[in-house]
């Protein structure tokens, strides 16, 4: 849950702390299950519905990345980059950003044919990294 101080700005709570030093730590996707799992193995006392709110929160603003697994599973980075895209190992979770120029034009000149405007868009691509495939 988002908490505001009484002049409306949001409050930093000990939870919203410790969920924020475990992204920051992270450096790969996780679940909100698994992020969750882990602050109540650190002794966070944190409900699971709060871990799902500040995430939601997170992704609203731009501080993580969200992307949905293979199996459908939403899972949650912190942002090292802005507008961005992800190529994703579907055996490690290894994740590799990448700038899509190529991307953006594609976008823009659909949205545009199509006359819609304020148009965003994610990008997931899913393979298998050189490591896990071997010599």
């Amino acid at each position: 849950m988002v908490t505001k101080d009484r002049t409306g700005e949001e409050r930093s709570t000990r939870q919203k702390r410790a969920l924020a030093a475990v992204l920051d730590a992270s450096e790969s996707f996780r679940s909100a299950q698994d992020l969750f799992a882990e602050l109540r193995a650190q002794g966070e006392h944190v409900g699971r519905t709060t871990v799902y709110a500040q995430l939601r929160a997170l992704a609203q603003s731009g501080e993580v990345d969200v992307l949905s697994g293979d199996d459908g599973e939403t899972l949650y980075r912190r942002c090292t980059t802005k507008h961005h895209h992800h190529l994703v190992c579907r055996d490690c979770a290894r994740t590799i950003e990448v700038d899509g120029p190529e991307v953006e034009r594609w976008a823009e000149r659909v949205a545009t044919a199509h006359g819609f405007s304020k148009v965003t868009h994610r990008i997931e691509i899913f393979g298998i990294c050189p490591d896990c495939i071997g010599p």
